[in-house]
């Protein structure tokens, strides 16, 4: 199993997940070009991808959707909400191509086992990802103002964890965004902070976790340097030792992050 994010933050998020033979990618928010440029660099082929994984309507998870689905006649899953959303009377997708999805029900697709859950964000709905090939199982949950019961249980049951920590708190409370706009961000349908997320886990951390990816950071309230004291102070005051078993980064805003290989 292969993980790699191509790009994670408020202009753009699609991430690549992959074994030896297909992969998917979750969202596409940046351009269909830009998509086939870094997959390509990757040395993986536009034809191997089996299906895109939208986890709702915003711009910068859907921006490059339509090119890239209809270019390459690549299905698209998500639930029949956020098929309606993404629907607009302008758009080019087929509804042919748009696959409905329930949560919290698992299907298959290019060798995982994948299921979707609620999340809570100003969309008319999102969705987070549980993904496994058998042996591991990745979580992928951004854009949410908070971690519900439902949404925990998938982030303990992660190998590999792609997380929201996008906003400082100082730096958004004193930076240049209008009030309004600080208040979306913070409120319970808005985005998660660097203190919500290291908090999160520092309480809930198990030995089944090996990845940590933050994800999702804001370029305006936030720095990867910011975002990652946050996680390691917070594991500091639960007497969490970091060793060589948990392995921890920030993705990338505006290109590909390293490739991570799960084995068994």
């Amino acid at each position: 199993m292969n993980f790699c994010s191509l790009s994670s933050g408020s202009s753009g998020n699609c991430y690549y997940l992959g074994n030896e033979s297909h992969g998917i990618l979750i969202d596409a928010g940046i351009s269909a070009t830009t998509i086939r440029k870094f997959l390509k660099d990757m040395g993986i082929s536009i034809n191997s991808i089996m299906g895109i994984l939208v986890t709702h309507k915003h711009s910068d998870h859907v921006r490059g959707l339509e090119g890239i689905s209809r270019k390459h006649n690549i299905p698209i899953f998500t639930t029949q909400k956020i098929r309606k959303s993404i629907l607009s009377p302008k758009s080019k997708l087929s509804r042919t191509c748009i696959h409905d999805i329930t949560l919290q029900n698992e299907f298959q697709l290019a060798g995982f086992t994948i299921e979707a859950f609620p999340v809570h964000h100003d969309a008319p709905e999102t969705i987070g990802f549980h993904i496994s090939n058998g042996y591991n199982k990745i979580t992928i949950v951004t854009d949410l103002g908070h971690i519900c019961e439902t949404a925990a249980a998938y982030i303990k049951a992660a190998n590999l964890l792609v997380i929201e920590s996008n906003y400082d708190e100082q730096m958004l409370v004193n930076g240049k965004y209008p009030y309004f706009l600080k208040t979306r961000v913070k409120s319970d349908h808005g985005h998660l902070g660097n203190h919500q997320t290291s908090a999160f886990l520092a309480e809930n951390i198990s030995d089944n976790l090996t990845h940590i990816c933050l994800a999702h950071l804001s370029k305006n309230n936030n720095t990867p340097e910011i975002a990652l004291q946050a996680l390691q102070q917070a594991f500091l005051e639960k007497g969490i030792a970091q060793n060589n078993h948990l392995h921890i980064s920030v993705l990338k805003r505006n290109g590909p992050s390293d490739v991570i290989r799960l084995t068994r």
